[in-house]
């Protein structure tokens, strides 16, 4: 009887320890959509990371480096997690003089957009990068514009059809699954979409496996330290946040760039 439990005790330890290696995780996605007038605020000190969770990137699994805690309580490293713009707000996305602020051939020379790449606009809202992004990579490249929202998506098909343009393949989040294939894309830019991720270790893991070999991840983000920029706090990153969260998600910071009016574009590598 005593070897017969001590076997079977053994069986149940085997299992547990298989079970806790094969969790896939998941992420939370989020279109773009800076707040409404404020004032800025200072970015706490964030909390020691946690151990590895079964949701933990798989950067921290692999020894790399210690995942970040996920948010708790909507706070990430310190920083207020903001709270994505509704579909029924999408006409401020192609608002007059959006591109006087936001310079869009501009900021895709910036990161590099080129012909022939694929190139995913996350967080794509009604389309307004993603239209800049297909003429860019033309007909021998693609475009993929993932958002959350299918009403989003519906504006961006109407925005597509009438622009004549069929490189696009759009798609609709899901919070369970990764949005993009494995190595897929050359290029993520997510256009003041970061901040506002539910799960931004999740999905900074997740787009990490989308990446092909020399892939990139560009953020651009409205200037917290620049009091001028009158977004709400939840909606601006300072340089500061912007280093402690790349590093925190595995990625290193291959350029900071303070060219446009209100934000900075910065392109990171895995």
């Amino acid at each position: 009887m005593s070897r017969a439990r001590d076997a079977l005790v053994g069986a149940l330890a085997l299992a547990v320890a298989a079970c806790s290696r094969g969790v896939v995780p998941t992420a939370t996605l989020a279109d773009a959509a800076p707040g409404s007038p404020a004032a800025p605020t200072a970015v706490s000190e964030p909390r020691p990371p946690g151990p590895p969770s079964p949701s933990a990137p798989p950067h921290a699994a692999a020894g790399a480096a210690p995942a970040p805690a996920p948010p708790k309580d909507g706070v990430y490293l310190g920083r207020r997690l903001a709270t994505p713009m509704s579909h029924l707000g999408a006409a401020w996305l192609d608002r007059a003089g959006r591109d006087a602020v936001q310079k869009p051939e501009h900021v895709l020379d910036v990161v590099g957009v080129k012909a022939g790449a694929r190139v995913c606009d996350f967080g794509a809202g009604s389309g307004y990068f993603t239209v800049h992004l297909a003429r860019r990579v033309g007909p021998t490249g693609h475009v993929f514009a993932v958002d959350l929202q299918p009403e989003m998506l519906a504006l961006l098909g109407t925005k597509l059809s009438r622009e004549g343009l069929s490189n696009v393949t759009p798609v609709l989040a899901k919070a369970s699954e990764p949005s993009l294939p494995k190595a897929s894309v050359d290029l993520v830019l997510m256009v003041d979409v970061y901040h506002e991720l539910e799960r931004p270790d999740l999905t900074m893991a997740q787009l990490r496996e989308a990446l092909a070999p020399g892939g990139r991840v560009a953020w651009v983000e409205y200037r917290a330290e620049d009091p001028n920029v009158t977004i709400k706090p939840d909606h601006k990153l300072s340089l500061v946040q912007i280093r402690r969260e790349a590093a925190a998600a595995g990625y290193t910071i291959e350029r900071v760039d303070e060219s446009l009016p209100q934000q900075r574009i910065v392109v990171l590598t895995p």
